[in-house]
Parts: C-alpha cells; sequence; structure tokens
C-alpha cells in the first residue's frame, strides 16, 4: 500500500523531515491539538470532581443547531455518551437565542421539570435525572453547551455550582483553541 506523501515531493535531497518547514507546520498543529484536548478534558474533569456529578460533556455544534458530545468526563464508564448527536429535533433558533442570551438550564428532576416532552425523552434515554446546561459562546456565536448530568438522582443545582459552569464555559471560550 502506498501512502500519500503529506509533505510534498519525496525527491527532496534533505532526508531530514526536521528540516521541512511544512513537516515544522504538521508538528505544531499536531501539538496545538493536543494541548486543546488536554486542557479542556482537565477542565471537564476538574468540573465533574468538584460537582461530584456523574457526567459532564462538551457538546459542539458542527452546523445549525446540530452537533455531539466531543469531550466527556465520568464517574463510571458505563455513563459514556461520547459520540452522541443529541436531541437536535428538540433544539431550534429560540433555544439557540436564549442561550446567546445567557439563557442557563438548571434541571434538578427531568421527571418533574417543565420541559417538551422530546427532551425529557431525550434525557431519560441518557439516564439523565438531573442537568446542567451553560452556553459556550465564541465569537458572538453559540459554539456548544456545557453539560452537567447526575445520573442517579435528583440534584437542585445551587448558585455557586451554576458560576463555577459559567465560569468553566467562559475559559473554555476564550481558549485560542475553540475554534
Amino acid at each position: 500500500m502506498n501512502f500519500p506523501n503529506i509533505f510534498g515531493d519525496s525527491t527532496n535531497s534533505n532526508p531530514n523531515p526536521n528540516s521541512d518547514p511544512r513537516f515544522q507546520q504538521f508538528v505544531e498543529r499536531l501539538q496545538q491539538v493536543e494541548d486543546r484536548d488536554r486542557l479542556i478534558q482537565e477542565t471537564l474533569n476538574g468540573l465533574r470532581k468538584h460537582l461530584k456529578s456523574d457526567r459532564i460533556v462538551l457538546y459542539y455544534f458542527y452546523k445549525q443547531w446540530r452537533g455531539q458530545v466531543t469531550f466527556e468526563s465520568l464517574r463510571y464508564i458505563d455513563y459514556s455518551i461520547y459520540g452522541s448527536t443529541g436531541a437536535d429535533d428538540c433544539f431550534n433558533d429560540q433555544y439557540a437565542r436564549l442561550y446567546l442570551e445567557g439563557r442557563i438550564s438548571a434541571i434538578s428532576d427531568i421527571d418533574e421539570a417543565d420541559i417538551d416532552s422530546c427532551h425529557r425523552d431525550f434525557l431519560k434515554s441518557i439516564r439523565v435525572k438531573a442537568n446542567l446546561a451553560v452556553p459556550v459562546v465564541k465569537n458572538q456565536q453559540l459554539w456548544g453547551l456545557l453539560i452537567a448530568h447526575y445520573c442517579q438522582t435528583s440534584h437542585s443545582w445551587v448558585n455557586a455550582e451554576i458560576e463555577t459552569m459559567k465560569q468553566a464555559a467562559k475559559l473554555l471560550s476564550e481558549s485560542p483553541f475553540l475554534d
């Protein structure tokens, strides 16, 4: 099997790829991705431990109100929803506008909450009992949502927990890595 040469002409007289500026750009980009992933994962891990929640996820909108879970921190591996595309049919322009205006969704018990059945059914399908979602806004656009879940019990979210999530979302949104 022949692999394409991503660094250009294979007849380069310099056999040392480290001296090729395209190779250096490639290595630098890999390092940036690694740094981004580490920052996001450490943020999510810290949040989950601080909030004592079962799951923290970063949900990224890859096109208008279509997205997926791109990072997660879990108390138990059974709670993984990595790659989940979420309840895209439930999320619309109205919700996006509310989140852009600073909406925070703090649901202490999904069975008792006044939410659309579409949203409730989705949350139940991923074993959520309590949900806290804050917007991640980048360049005045809704980039995604930072979400905390309790999966075993309901949970009354207190202001300090909400503020911690808002600060973490702000930290992520100000990161040069999120584009």
